[in-house]
């Protein structure tokens, strides 16, 4: 599966892996991935509200009454934004590439049975967020159950 995710284990937790590749420079992919405007509309929950600071807030709000705060642990436009969600760490770096950029994201958590449900859940953000990059509107693929059959094969 093409821009497929990849687990492996560090230190006692899991770090589930996505590379992506874009057409533009990482000066145009950093905004797509920090900006409250774009970043509502590809990552899970949140409100638009963020401290774009080492130290800064972001909020989420999972619509059934739980609202949570993550804190940034890195910023440097426009290769790096790192934040610690609850006790997962979430990295997304940028470089340059022959043909415009790559984006490496990770999530760095503890409970591997979430692995499946987490892979596919943001192999779908992720699609999302290349939709947004290559300038179209963003439609959310049906295909949830399939991309959990699909990394519970890649992760047994």
């Amino acid at each position: 599966m093409i821009n497929d995710g990849n687990l492996y284990e560090k230190e006692g937790r899991f770090v589930l892996v996505f590379e992506r590749n874009y057409p533009v420079i990482p000066e145009k992919v950093f905004p797509f991935i920090t900006n409250p405007k774009y970043f509502t509309q590809w990552y899970p929950f949140a409100t638009g509200d963020m401290e774009l600071k080492v130290g800064g807030k972001i909020k989420f709000d999972d619509g059934e009454g739980s609202n949570y705060e993550a804190v940034i642990t890195e910023y440097n436009p426009p290769s790096t934004f790192c934040f610690k969600e609850m006790d997962d760490l979430l990295e997304i770096s940028i470089q340059a590439a022959d043909q415009g950029s790559t984006m490496s994201f990770r999530h760095t958590f503890d409970d591997r049975s979430m692995a499946k449900y987490t892979a596919a859940g943001w192999h779908r953000c992720l699609d999302a967020l290349g939709q947004l990059i290559n300038g179209q509107t963003v439609e959310w693929e049906e295909n949830g159950p399939e991309l959990r059959e699909y990394y519970e094969g890649k992760f047994e």
